[in-house]
């Protein structure tokens, strides 16, 4: 299962309506919210352990040691304070800065038709159910962490993640 159909099903659906709740949204616009914040995620996630060793293995055991894994199980901790710290702690080592999360929110913004304030409210939230998501994969052992994560970087499916980042960098600049 891919990470977007991982967040959308979760819980039979209850990570999409606790963000459409948390954020004003209509399962639809959350949706698409999610759908174009995603990429950038990938992005960052792929920039920080493309030919690194150390950035593959930090992040496999930040998934695996992590407790991630309970925003994706209990959605309702995605209101707690401790849900938006956890997030940007993320956003920060996957993106790198809040100029790079803004800009990310205003592209997605232009995508959705969802204000940017709201996105970039969201963005620490999706950042902790990515990270829940693919904890819970990595936790189900046989490889599937690595495999999750490997499909979340490579979002069309085609075996190449160059051409994603490629297509995100474009929307993004």
């Amino acid at each position: 299962m891919n990470i977007l159909s991982e967040i959308l099903n979760s819980g039979n659906g209850q990570v999409l309506r606790q963000m459409a709740n948390q954020f004003g949204l209509d399962e639809s616009d959350a949706r698409n919210a999610i759908a174009s914040l995603l990429p950038a995620l990938a992005a960052g996630l792929k920039k920080n352990t493309e030919g690194s060793k150390q950035g593959t293995d930090d992040l496999l055991s930040a998934l695996i040691e992590g407790n991630h894994s309970g925003y994706v199980e209990d959605p309702d901790t995605l209101t707690w304070d401790r849900a938006v710290e956890d997030g940007n702690s993320i956003l920060g080592h996957i993106l790198g800065s809040k100029d790079v999360s803004r800009k990310v929110a205003g592209k997605a913004s232009t995508n959705t038709g969802i204000a940017p304030d709201v996105l970039k409210s969201m963005l620490p939230i999706l950042a902790t159910v990515v990270m829940g998501a693919l904890s819970k994969q990595t936790s189900a052992g046989g490889g599937q962490g690595i495999d999750a994560l490997t499909s979340f970087i490579d979002l069309d499916g085609d075996g190449s993640v160059a051409d994603d980042l490629l297509d995100f960098a474009r929307k993004l600049f």
